[in-house]
């Protein structure tokens, strides 16, 4: 590895993956008490006021992305191959520029519009698989299969074979820990040459065969003269896959346990008021979407967040805990999707390296919510359902593997 990685359990060791599932004692706790405070086991200061992270998220002359250490475990390329452009997102402006302009030549308005039928399309047909079968696993049957068919769709890629594009996948967020590090980067090495050795044939018929898709849209994409070679287009392409399938499936599965679990009379105020999705989807990303968190290096001395900085030093800031600060929130910490200012929330970051799939990702959100909705007239828990035995380790936090649900039409 050419960063030493930061373990999330050297910032916080959790006592169940039910807590760190939602840490919202946690961030009450630090908000509260140490907003800003420095960790001994992680060598890291931490941020979790709403102003102070975003600070360091979009002020890049004093909080750089390019540092030694870091807190992203997740990998698209091995390390012998750091050069590439795909490595934008640990540049700062204006290296990081040109990898950010190529990569959101395939994100524009017009092919999110071009998407859309695609999108809606694919969620009715899993629906329809599932039948007048009142009994649904939302992760095996509607997450991870909506976003891996999706993804794959819009990449242009081949009828997706579902398993195999998750295992790698799954590899590929895989958590670093002290005592494993070393082994869990050479699976994720042999999982990037899988991937490699998968991609590239693809890539090369598609300079040949441009279709209406992500990656023929990075084939053509050109800035300054300059365009993607095929292994950054491989790169490229298992970034999105990846992100899309794994950051946006937790997404989904998060927001129908909120459904379930948070505020049971709110699925059918949805469904009575369809208008209201698009603020329940940011109320979603805002309160239940607990996984965000960016590392930064201090670039200069600095007393820009009431404290002392040092150059070197790496500052983690929370945007989950961000988007529970009281004084940009009222009740922070009470789902409301009536709640005023809810899109503020820092879920796909501030500044420089906002998350180009944002768009993307609350399109997806939004879909398979509206379709579920217009299907299924109520919801409701299964009582054997007990949450501590269906999470699992990933990059970014507790993932569920498993959520059941009665659905009724």
């Amino acid at each position: 590895m050419n960063k030493e990685v930061i373990s999330y359990e050297d910032i916080k060791v959790f006592t169940t993956r039910s807590e760190q599932f939602h840490p919202l004692n946690w961030y009450k706790q630090m908000l509260l008490n140490e907003p800003i405070s420095y960790n001994k086991s992680s060598k890291t200061w931490n941020a979790f006021r709403y102003d102070d992270v975003k600070r360091v998220l979009s002020d890049y002359e004093h909080f750089s992305s390019e540092g030694d250490r870091t807190t992203i475990s997740v990998k698209f390329s091995e390390d012998n191959f750091n050069d590439s452009k795909v490595n934008f997102v640990t540049l700062d402006p204006p290296k990081n520029r040109r990898g950010r302009a190529l990569l959101a030549a395939a994100f524009t308005p017009r092919s999110l519009a071009n998407w859309e039928p695609r999108i809606h399309q694919v969620a009715n047909n899993l629906l329809d698989q599932l039948g007048d079968e009142e009994l649904i696993d939302v992760v095996d049957g509607i997450s991870n299969p909506l976003l891996t068919i999706v993804m794959s769709d819009l990449l242009g890629l081949p009828s997706p074979d579902i398993a195999l594009f998750k295992s790698w996948v799954d590899i590929l967020f895989l958590p670093y820990k002290k005592e494993n590090q070393e082994i869990i980067n050479q699976r994720k090495n042999m999982a990037i040459r899988e991937f490699f050795t998968y991609l590239l044939p693809i890539i090369m018929e598609k300079r040949k065969n441009p279709g209406v898709d992500i990656i023929s849209d990075l084939i053509k994409a050109e800035v300054d003269g300059e365009k993607l070679t095929d292994q950054e287009i491989v790169e490229m392409t298992m970034a999105i896959l990846g992100a899309g399938v794994e950051t946006t499936s937790h997404m989904i599965s998060t927001t129908f346990y909120s459904l379930l679990y948070d505020d049971a009379k709110l699925y059918s105020e949805l469904r009575s008021n369809p208008d209201l999705i698009p603020a329940a989807v940011e109320e979603m990303l805002r309160y239940r979407f607990h996984m965000s968190r960016r590392d930064r290096t201090v670039k200069k001395d600095n007393n820009l967040l009431g404290v002392d900085l040092k150059k070197g030093d790496v500052i983690v800031a929370w945007m989950s805990a961000a988007n529970m600060d009281q004084n940009m929130f009222s009740d922070p910490f009470t789902l409301n999707i009536h709640r005023p200012n809810n899109k503020k929330h820092l879920t796909f970051g501030n500044g420089p390296h906002f998350c180009l799939g944002a768009p993307l990702a609350r399109l997806e959100l939004k879909i398979i919510l509206t379709n579920f909705l217009q299907r299924y007239s109520r919801i409701e828990s299964v009582e054997s359902f007990e949450l501590e035995k269906n999470l699992t380790d990933s990059a970014t936090g507790q993932s569920l593997t498993h959520l059941p649900l009665k659905a009724y039409k």
